[in-house]
């Protein structure tokens, strides 16, 4: 088993086949720095190969109030600098910096792997595109999501839109991030948004259970079929038909394998 535990405000753990992102700063509701998501793709980069379940989630009564509010108002923390600061750079060191924002998140999608985020109390901003950028989202009933950037004169810039498009269509993603307002667990089910809604008290023992499911199928199996399905919205169907035929020829081809 491997456990790191960053100064960031973050445990990094991995135990055989399961690894998990603990946001760990309870006492500013896991609000999030720059410094936080440099570690989290740092972390998605060095998992070792057997690592089949990613488990993300907050210590205490939140998920994440997104970023640190004192970044948002002009402050520098830990080395930081305001977020404000990147409009005075040129474009192509803002885009650079973004891009690398966008990396401590943007692994959670890979398709080796099945993310679940483990989401109570508040989603906000940074947050809720975390949470967005797993697979799967299993939410407590107290949960609460609020894509703040809009109302900050921002875009949410974490990789949020797209997933946030597909689980619940456009004008409703549009109606959520334009207004900013909170959608609760109840909501977010209806929607789509949330997979399983439960009372907060069962929720570790329920992502555990879907964890332990995951982990039923071989490795080859999940990895082709989350490949099929990020693909299949960009694909017409008889691009995805050739997919499909070409993912089971690979997997075939490893089962007869294995009997050898």
């Amino acid at each position: 088993m491997f456990t790191g535990m960053t100064d960031l405000g973050l445990r990094l753990t991995v135990d055989g086949p399961v690894a998990r992102v603990v946001l760990d700063r309870p006492e500013v509701r896991n609000a999030q720095t720059p410094a936080m998501w440099r570690a989290l793709a740092e972390f998605g980069a060095a998992l070792p190969s057997e690592v089949r379940v990613i488990v993300v989630s907050g210590e205490g009564p939140s998920f994440s109030a997104g970023l640190d509010r004192r970044l948002i108002m002009g402050e520098t923390i830990e080395g930081e600098e305001p977020l404000l600061a990147l409009g005075a750079r040129p474009a192509s060191e803002v885009h650079a910096a973004i891009a690398g924002f966008q990396e401590g998140f943007s692994w959670l999608r890979r398709p080796e792997f099945v993310s679940i985020a483990a989401v109570q109390g508040h989603a906000i901003g940074a947050g809720f595109q975390l949470a967005l950028a797993c697979d799967l989202r299993v939410v407590a009933t107290d949960a609460k999501f609020s894509m703040r950037e809009p109302a900050l004169g921002l875009v949410p810039d974490l990789g949020g839109t797209q997933p946030l498009v597909q689980l619940v269509g456009y004008s409703r993603a549009l109606e959520i991030c334009t207004t900013s307002r909170w959608v609760e667990a109840g909501e977010a089910r209806e929607f789509g948004l949330a997979n399983i809604v439960v009372p907060a008290e069962e929720l570790a023992g329920t992502v555990k259970d879907l964890s332990e499911a995951l982990l039923g199928p071989l490795p080859g199996a999940i990895r082709e079929t989350k490949a099929l399905l990020l693909g299949a919205a960009d694909a017409s169907y008889e691009e995805q038909l050739k997919a499909e035929r070409e993912a089971q020829a690979r997997r075939l081809t490893e089962l007869l394998g294995s009997l050898g």
